[in-house]
């Protein structure tokens, strides 16, 4: 059954960290909703991919979709000081719902202090952030704690992908 999957994006995200799963998901047949600070804004990846918002944090809400993507970069950190994209996030994870980080992507899980006792993994120089904030932290190429897929790098996507769509299936 194809799920609505939500990706929260900001400026300065991880190209492939956010394309590579989208078309993972599109081509299992889910669909993948945009979700920026405004609907129609165009938001560049740190290696210059341009992607336009589907929606607004605004118009949406978690029990419109079935899963969230976090990709990496500095977009998590720049969406962790709004507190609707924090809201929004902890939202999922409170329902359960599958939500899939990757690098820096966590950082928007610790802001929605969500990973307490939680098996995680992501970009090395966050390790100590996710230990703090009572997180399990593992080196590996994707960690899977019920709902929640994460993985460390851009060289994790395979697992990552493979993982996240178990998830959804």
């Amino acid at each position: 059954m194809a799920k609505k999957i939500a990706a929260v994006l900001a400026n300065d995200f991880e190209d492939i960290e956010f394309t590579e799963p989208a078309k993972a998901y599109e081509e299992a047949g889910h669909t993948v909703t945009v979700i920026g600070k405004s609907k129609g804004e165009v938001i560049t990846g740190k290696h210059g991919a341009k992607v336009t918002a589907n929606a607004s944090i605004d118009e949406v809400k978690p029990s419109d979709f079935d899963a969230l993507l976090i990709a990496g970069g500095y977009s998590p950190d720049n969406l962790r000081d709004d507190d609707r994209f924090v809201a929004f996030t902890k939202a999922f994870m409170d329902e359960n719902k599958g939500v899939f980080a990757i690098c820096h992507g966590p950082q928007l899980l610790i802001t929605a202090e969500a990973v307490k006792d939680r098996n995680i993994t992501g970009y090395k120089s966050i390790a100590v952030d996710l230990k703090n904030a009572g997180a399990q932290y593992k080196d590996e190429e994707v960690v899977v704690c019920h709902n929640l897929v994460t993985s460390r790098t851009p060289d994790d996507l395979p697992a990552f992908n493979r993982e996240s769509l178990k998830v959804l299936a």
